[in-house]
């Protein structure tokens, strides 16, 4: 009687929460000077990912870098007021990049394929836009060029993009297709581009590139609605031999072209209000499989048909968490943030599961689906925790793609940074053990734990790999032989920790032991006369010159001492006990985020402003992500709760420019996701979470095993942060700690908040 009446309680709540979700999200929601989030059309997880490009920025300028082409690591910024085109791959915020492939830009008048200047209005084929004709949806997103009189709409399956274009009455209107347009583009960045004109309908072709992704080729296959008339090409590079190519006038109506830096253009006949729609699909095998994608999953030409699909696929991931808030803002930040951690790793395999792996051979998926863009020094903090919570069999997914990226690698290693079928070995740590750890701890992979403790093993024995030989050698990375030597060492040690849990579970006591000695390599970069944990040299000393607000040449990378240095997740107690006890320990943590960071500290960071800090705490960034949850190991767990409370507050909002620092792939949302029902992981690879100030009134947490977790607050508001009593289940914690074991078959969390601690 009690089970049946439980499920009708979560029956009505259900319906309670069933609204539009989508409509909560704003896709345009980013950074203001940083890199922005995508803002495009694409399915969930989808390797195609649709959306506007607004400027073309180098990535050098006479021969030296360009600071402005960080703002487009995404290729779009809200500030712009042009878009060049649109093209199909994209990453979300984060601070380097990559992709921007296949830049499709319908134009009417005469025909120039050069793309121009931003600042100069009519210099090229781009377009001046408005953002009052902008329209940005999960799965959909609508401009207006005004340059052409053109209404440009996009959707997106998994692996093919949909254009609709509404042109005006013309007969000189054209579809470029520009294949030099890339994200941080810079001269030699195009390695090959091929192209064949099958028909007055069907183009297919590839283009290999080099960059972050050092060998990246991906295949295309095209399809308009209507025939053109004419197409064209032009090819910029200086051709020194072209064989009996030279034969053929290869740059009107020629039915192939190749070359590295080429731009192809369509032409039609237009009546007022036509519209020409454009398929794009994406492979990494072949075009015979992106033909089979684009075939597969739109077969027709019915534009609102796959818009209303995609969109009720991103309702139902939308739907794992429903949620009741104070206020509607903070139903769309919910709501944003969860779109944001749904956009990326991406589907990477055709229909038929093949794909291109690691070893540059086509392989074939089987019994899971391969997936690519892991941005792992970011993500293994909140975002895969959050998938082993609400996408259980995804992150199984995920799991198994980076044991085959293991599987294909001539180094034996785990994913470090990987996408398109590279390793970019971006960042530090090796990061792929604390996904597979956590994943392994919570029960929701079914791997062979055996395989991925030697795979984990592998990872942090490849000597060559970023200090690794020397953290071996000497119990932590020396600064004069590896630079950010205490990050590094940090970031090993609790990698270790990770490798040691899932040695526990193999019954490998000989590997536990020797990986929680590891784990503990954290003790030799503390010095206990700064307070600080602090870069050591080969010899044994410190080094000499040392200031912890300082990040550069400090023996950290994005972060200082007084954020990094308090990394040691694996034994929070032990690292409170090395500086002076709780009491101490949490005046210290107060001196962070009272304590003003000068301008001189955060000026050579280009991913950190003062949008994403909070005195010398910066949210903006990875590194500090489980400080405000740290007091609940001192005396004082209330200042957690206000701590957290006023992050959520401060840096997150549901404008253009909600976002305090780069999303990274989604970690900067999944940490509000977390805080906004009441808990975080500050130790993945454990069981527990530490619990925080839930911003939430109510929730329903869909478990993804049938079962559904509900989380209640009692007496809500902006004044009531702190927790007076938490009840799981019935039972009342008392320890801050909420144990995955107690919420892994649904039930019920129950917060009473206060106003006063």
């Amino acid at each position: 009687m009690k089970k049946s009446f439980a499920l009708f309680f979560i029956f009505i709540l259900s319906l309670f929460y069933s609204q539009n979700l989508i409509s909560y999200v704003n896709p345009l929601v980013g950074t203001k000077n940083m890199g922005h989030t995508f803002p495009g059309a694409a399915a969930p997880f989808g390797m195609v990912q649709l959306s506007p490009e607004t400027n073309q920025v180098p990535y050098a300028k006479d021969g030296k870098y360009n600071p402005e082409t960080y703002q487009y690591c995404s290729g779009y910024q809200y500030k712009d007021q042009t878009i060049f085109g649109f093209s199909h791959t994209h990453f979300s915020g984060v601070g380097h990049s990559d992709l921007g492939d296949f830049l499709v830009m319908p134009t009417v008048g005469k025909l120039n394929l050069e793309p121009g200047e931003a600042n100069q209005p009519k210099s090229g084929y781009h377009s001046q836009f408005s953002h009052q004709t902008e329209k940005a949806e999960p799965g959909y997103y609508s401009v207006f060029l005004d340059d052409y009189g053109i209404k440009a709409e996009l959707t997106a399956s998994e692996r093919v993009g949909f254009h609709q274009y509404i042109f005006p009455k013309s007969t000189d209107s054209h579809i470029i297709l520009d294949l030099m347009s890339n994200i941080y583009n810079y001269d030699d960045k195009n390695v090959w581009t091929f192209v064949r004109v099958e028909n007055n309908q069907t183009v297919i072709g590839y283009r290999e590139t080099t960059g972050w992704a050092r060998t990246r080729k991906v295949y295309f296959a095209m399809k308009f609605s209507k025939p053109f008339k004419s197409y064209g090409r032009k090819r910029y590079e200086k051709v020194e031999y072209n064989g009996f190519y030279r034969k053929f006038n290869e740059n009107e109506n020629f039915p192939e072209f190749a070359g590295r830096k080429i731009r192809a253009y369509f032409d039609f006949d237009t009546e007022e209000n036509e519209k020409i729609l454009v398929k794009f699909a994406l492979s990494s095998v072949s075009t015979e499989g992106a033909l089979k994608n684009l075939d597969t999953e739109i077969p027709h030409w019915d534009f609102n048909k796959v818009k209303a699909e995609t969109q009720s696929k991103w309702e139902n991931e939308l739907s794992k968490i429903k949620v009741e808030t104070i206020n509607n803002e903070d139903k769309k930040v919910f709501y944003t943030s969860l779109y944001h951690t749904m956009l990326s790793p991406v589907i990477y395999q055709d229909v038929d599961g093949k794909y291109l792996g690691l070893d540059q051979n086509i392989h074939e998926a089987k019994n899971f689906t391969n997936y690519t863009i892991y941005s792992l020094w970011d993500t293994y903090r909140a975002l895969h925790p959050l998938y082993n919570l609400i996408q259980p069999k995804r992150n199984n997914d995920f799991v198994k793609s980076m044991l085959a990226h293991y599987n294909e690698s001539v180094h034996k290693a785990l994913p470090i940074w990987s996408h398109y079928s590279n390793e970019n070995w971006c960042m530090i740590g090796y990061h792929a053990v604390s996904v597979l750890a956590d994943a392994i701890a919570k029960g929701t992979t079914d791997v062979d734990i055996n395989q991925a403790l030697e795979a984990m093993q592998n990872s942090s024995n490849l000597k060559y790999y970023d200090g690794i030989g020397e953290y071996l050698k000497y119990g932590y990375v020396p600064e004069d032989k590896s630079n950010s030597s205490v990050s590094k060492t940090l970031e090993y040690a609790y990698d270790d920790w990770c490798i040691a849990q899932v040695a526990k579970k193999t019954g490998k006591t000989d590997v536990q032991t020797e990986y929680l000695k590891r784990s503990e390599n954290y003790k030799n970069v503390y010095d206990a006369k700064t307070g600080f944990m602090r870069p050591k040299l080969s010899d044994g000393t410190f080094k000499a010159e040392f200031d912890p607000m300082d990040t550069h040449g400090q023996g950290f990378i994005e972060g200082n001492a007084y954020n990094y240095g308090l990394y040691v997740p694996q034994n929070i107690p032990k690292m409170i006990e090395m500086m002076g006890g709780k009491n101490k320990f949490s005046k210290h943590l107060d001196g962070i985020f009272d304590t003003e960071i000068a301008d001189k500290y955060i000026e050579k960071n280009e991913d950190i402003t003062r949008d994403g800090i909070i005195g010398n705490y910066v949210h903006g960034n990875e590194p500090g992500h489980h400080i405000p949850y740290l007091y609940n190991w001192t005396n004082d767990a209330w200042k957690t709760q206000e701590k957290v409370r006023m992050v959520l507050r401060k840096m997150y909002h549901d404008r253009e420019d909600g976002l305090c620092g780069n999303d990274d792939a989604g970690q900067m949302s999944a940490w509000y996701i977390f805080s906004a029902i009441g808990f975080y992981p500050v130790l993945p690879g454990s069981n527990e979470y530490a619990i925080g100030s839930p911003l939430v009134k109510s929730a329903i947490v869909d478990l993804g095993n049938g079962k559904k977790l509900i989380i209640e607050t009692k007496n809500q508001s902006d004044k009531n942060i702190y927790v007076k009593k938490i009840m799981v289940n019935g039972k009342i914690i008392k320890n801050h700690i909420l144990n995955y074991e107690e919420i892994k078959n649904g039930g019920k969390i129950l917060f009473e908040m206060s106003n006063s601690h």
